[in-house]
């Protein structure tokens, strides 16, 4: 999914209506909010940072100096490991890392939800969408985490809902 379609998505779960106008540079396609009062603001986690102080959700970005410090560790791992890679070899590797990272988390800040949950599963869904139930059991902990964001208020939205079985068919996945 490209990152304007994420903003504006991410928009419309901070409950902000404003529509936004997004561009994109380079060959990333790096997006570019031109901002009503001031300079254009370039990349996609300045901008969800932005776009979350416009909403007045500021604890989505972290409420202590460490939740602050995970969540733009998380945003950062969003745009350097998940963003352009499409190897499976690749998204096999970051899948078994954040299933690791998640065995003690119900939010990959520990127990609040925050922007870095958001992204991460806008993130990741193109790739879960395509997971086998095999693979979604291998992976348990990312599944458990993932399920329970798309169905967080006002997140999904059109994105595929991806179903997960609550009974294991596969006894011996790890």
């Amino acid at each position: 999914m490209a990152a304007a379609a994420e903003l504006t998505l991410l928009e419309k779960s901070l409950g902000l209506s404003k529509g936004n106008k997004y561009s994109a540079q380079g060959e990333r396609q790096i997006p570019v909010l031109q901002t009503n009062n001031g300079p254009s603001l370039t990349g996609l986690t300045t901008i969800a940072a932005h776009l979350v102080k416009q909403a007045n959700k500021e604890y989505l970005l972290g409420s202590t100096a460490e939740e602050k410090a995970i969540v733009q560790q998380w945003l950062e791992y969003r745009v350097t490991r998940v963003d352009g890679h499409s190897n499976k070899d690749d998204i096999r590797t970051l899948l078994k890392d954040l299933n690791s990272y998640l065995e003690d988390k119900v939010y990959l800040t520990g127990y609040n939800f925050t922007l870095a949950d958001i992204l991460l599963y806008y993130g990741l869904h193109r790739f879960i969408v395509d997971l086998t139930v095999q693979e979604k059991e291998k992976y348990l902990n990312v599944s458990r985490w993932f399920c329970h964001i798309q169905h967080y208020p006002g997140i999904r939205q059109h994105l595929s809902i991806v179903v997960f079985i609550k009974n294991r068919l596969y006894t011996n996945s790890h």
